[in-house]
């Protein structure tokens, strides 16, 4: 609750900031040729994101055909997007295919892995692309990309303390750093990890390009670029309701260094919100077709256990 409070809480610091009004545009210029390019994208990054799973999943030693797991994470994205959190989806997913495959906790650290490595390879690149502006945005570098730093160090360095065994059992040790070996850091899964993930990020990304463009403003791929990365980046912090809040905050202050204003910042969020929901609906189509083959293996259940209910034993 204390994580939905705070998306909450930026929601409502921007309309009292900006108003009602970037919403309605919002809204208004989600047409036409942004629709068809973010659901054209989003097959794109939905099927890059399915491999990477199924990599991880096989170095922990559990299938996941390509076809599955594309159905799944389009499910999964359909969910994120809906409920609060932004992390819902990825749960059920990793439940549901645990226990078809037998093996809940399995499933749950395969995407687990899954989603972090994703995530690290977006840290990175942000990182990257941030070092790589000219100088005259140098102090965007140093408000954005040393925080983002100092925030990697940290959590690399509780980790590190984590695995001491003086400090935790070896078992879990142990447990962690197979994980990682077996499932990321493989040979066989690295490096496709690593492309999936990369074309994932800079589809998102091309997504959010869109939106701005979609609000009718005007900003070289090469300026824009970095700051969507920022947003996105945001915009993955489990504080969000139904993926608003931390992403429309951090749009209305990053697009202020390209020359929009807070409203114009909140207006390309919105668009970008309406996009990615529009674009995972076919997550929503896996979720009905699963309720309708659920419902008639149910009834078979209960017509056949029903006979042995009604039955009597015959008296000896």
């Amino acid at each position: 609750m204390v994580r939905l409070a705070g998306g909450a809480a930026i929601l409502a610091v921007l309309a009292w900031r900006v108003g009602a009004g970037p919403l309605v545009d919002g809204l208004r210029l989600t047409t036409g040729w942004p629709l068809l390019a973010a659901l054209a994208i989003t097959s794109l990054t939905t099927l890059c994101c399915a491999w990477r799973w199924r990599l991880v999943a096989g170095g922990l030693g559990i299938e996941v055909p390509l076809r599955t797991a594309v159905a799944a994470y389009y499910r999964s994205q359909f969910l994120n997007a809906t409920l609060p959190g932004g992390v819902v989806g990825d749960v059920h997913r990793a439940v549901r295919h645990g226990r078809d495959v037998g093996d809940v906790g399995r499933s749950l650290r395969a995407v687990a892995w899954e989603r972090s490595s994703g995530f690290a390879v977006h840290l990175m690149l942000t990182v990257v692309v941030l070092c790589l502006l000219p100088w005259t945005a140098g102090s965007l570098q140093l408000l954005v990309a040393l925080p983002i730093a100092v925030v990697a160090g940290i959590a690399v360095v509780a980790v590190l303390l984590r695995l001491d065994p003086r400090r935790l059992p070896a078992r879990i040790a142990r447990g962690f750093t197979t994980d990682l070996r077996d499932a990321v850091l493989a040979p066989r899964a690295w490096p496709g990890i690593l492309l999936a993930s990369a074309v994932a990020v800079l589809g998102h990304a091309t997504v959010f390009m869109i939106a701005v463009r979609a609000t009718g403003a005007h900003v070289s791929p090469a300026r824009l670029l970095p700051l969507a990365l920022v947003v996105l980046m945001a915009s993955a912090l489990p504080t969000n309701i139904a993926g608003w809040g931390p992403r429309e905050g951090a749009a209305a202050w990053a697009l202020g260094w390209v020359g929009l204003s807070p409203a114009e910042g909140v207006t390309v969020a919105v668009v970008y919100g309406v996009l990615a929901l529009i674009a995972t609906l076919p997550g929503a189509l896996v979720v009905i077709l699963g309720r309708r083959r659920t419902r008639p293996d149910t009834r078979t259940r209960d017509a056949q256990s029903q006979p042995d209910r009604g039955r009597r034993v015959a008296p000896a």
